[in-house]
């Protein structure tokens, strides 16, 4: 198996608990090896051109995966460690690199620790192990104490990652997946919420096993991003600030919003030049990327624009047939639907075809992995940039209008007069 190259990587997410079935809650029903869906699913990833799955959570919880209790094993709701081995090895022997959900800001009241302090209160050896726990308050459990959780939720208990025992504790869990699942990567979860030296720890431990170990952080609002991604931390963020850009720009028919983003991130004095982000249209937190545009005609150009622009693209299940799904204020559940891996509902083949040769085109094309970014021409509806590397230029036209445009454009002494047509874009390697 190939080293893991982000670069070289088309990712696809899955939120294992939602894709496969499993109840919502935890009820400690007999263990159900329902997590081999991810196995007969890897003819599908590869058919699109998948060679890096990022698995949500997938340890025992209590109710989304988020609320762990018990880092060691994997939720009963999906298997057996046994199970999930079986399913490493399958992914492996396809060539698919693993990252997995780190979860480490946070666990549920149901993690060992927490239950201890919940029976013995001020005499639990563990009380050092949560983060601003008092006796003095009260929670909205009505427990007579209070402490710090993620978001305003008192099911979701902060750890003191300050706490030798409990870095370690969260370490060495780590340390058995690479061991016993082959691990390649982590996406740290909540990552603007953890310990910064946990992060440098995190990072020398995982890399003395592994030198390509990849880290990469949940970011969701930041002016910088080299707070996180640097060499003493994590290797790379989840990219929401392209994010928005990319569906907001065809809906307002504005690509200099999106193209001035790229070319703050990547472009000759970009801010990211030498960290590839982690580049998405959706995922299990956001609305399907279908339901955020105003015209699906758009879909293709921007899964065009993600494959083509610098970083790493992933696709979130079910969205390379445009699924549906908008989430509520109290609810994320109708982003994360139960697959039918033996006879799935496949409604856009069209979309299904065009990411097939999106992969085919990227992973053909030393300048779409690893070539400099430079605008080439930006317009209302109209946008084309090149990426150069040491061996290939790439030039990428993309046309949002309703119809057929004649795009003009000088690159670096080649003159181009390219008709694209409606809704459509045209890529050029030389």
């Amino acid at each position: 198996m190939k080293t893991f190259e982000p670069k070289e990587c088309i990712f696809y997410q899955i939120y294992p608990l939602g894709f496969c079935g499993a109840p919502y809650r935890n009820t400690n029903e007999p263990v159900t090896n329902r997590i081999d869906a991810i196995r007969k699913w890897i003819p599908h990833m590869k058919s699109i051109g998948i060679n890096a799955l990022y698995l949500g959570p997938i340890f025992e919880s209590g109710s989304h995966g988020y609320d762990t209790h018990d880092f060691k094993k994997i939720d009963t709701r999906l298997g057996t460690n046994e199970d999930f081995k079986a399913v490493c090895k399958a992914l492996k022997e396809a060539g698919i690199h693993l990252v997995l959900d780190g979860v480490f800001n946070h666990v549920g009241r149901g993690f060992f620790a927490v239950e201890d302090v919940l029976r013995n209160r001020e005499r639990s050896p563990y009380c050092s192990w949560i983060s601003g726990l008092r006796f003095d308050q009260n929670n909205s459990y009505n427990d007579n104490f209070r402490y710090d959780n993620w978001a305003g939720h008192d099911l979701l208990v902060k750890l003191n990652l300050r706490n030798p025992q409990v870095s370690e504790h969260l370490l060495s869990a780590v340390e058995m997946w690479i061991d016993e699942f082959g691990i390649e990567g982590l996406r740290l979860d909540a990552a603007d919420c953890i310990d910064h030296d946990f992060f440098r720890e995190l990072r020398r431990r995982t890399k003395a096993k592994n030198p390509d170990f990849w880290l990469m952080g949940e970011i969701t609002n930041s002016s910088d991003y080299r707070v996180w991604a640097n060499g003493e931390m994590l290797d790379s963020v989840t990219n929401y600030e392209c994010y928005k850009g990319l569906y907001s720009s065809v809906n307002s028919k504005n690509m200099f919003e999106i193209a001035h983003g790229i070319a703050r991130q990547f472009g000759p004095w970009g801010l990211y030049k030498d960290i590839t982000l982690y580049n998405f249209l959706d995922n299990h937190d956001v609305n399907r990327i279908v339901n955020m545009i105003s015209n699906r005609n758009h879909l293709k150009n921007l899964y065009t624009l993600m494959y083509s622009m610098p970083g790493t693209p992933s696709i979130y299940y079910g969205s390379e047939w445009a699924i549906e799904g908008k989430k509520t204020p109290r609810d994320d559940r109708p982003l994360r639907p139960a697959i039918n891996v033996e006879n799935p509902e496949i409604t856009d083949r069209e979309l299904l075809e065009h990411l097939k040769k999106l992969a085919e085109t990227r992973q053909s094309s030393h300048a779409l992995k690893f070539g400099a970014y430079e605008e080439v021409q930006i317009q209302s509806e109209q946008y084309a940039f090149a990426r150069t590397s040491d061996r290939e230029t790439a030039v990428v036209f993309i046309n949002n209008a309703p119809e057929s445009k004649m795009m003009y454009a000088d690159f670096k002494g080649r003159h181009f007069e390219v008709n694209v047509p409606a809704y459509s874009s045209e890529i050029f390697k030389y």
